[in-house]
């Protein structure tokens, strides 16, 4: 199987350093626990400093 498994990975923003991690979601913003950052939402933006999906690095 070659199918990449999303749900250990972190995502952290490089501008603030916030961590989204997709087993919390990110609830004050209408994200449920268990939403992949692939899903969220084309218009999410870190609820930290609010820079967009695109500053944000797996780790």
């Amino acid at each position: 199987m070659n199918e990449r498994r999303h749900s250990n990975m972190k995502y952290v923003c490089t501008a603030c350093g916030y961590i989204y991690d997709p087993a919390e979601g990110d609830v004050d913003n209408g994200i449920e626990a268990g939403t992949e950052f692939d899903q969220l939402p084309e218009d999410w933006t870190c609820p930290v400093c609010g820079v967009g999906k695109d500053m944000f690095e797996a780790k």
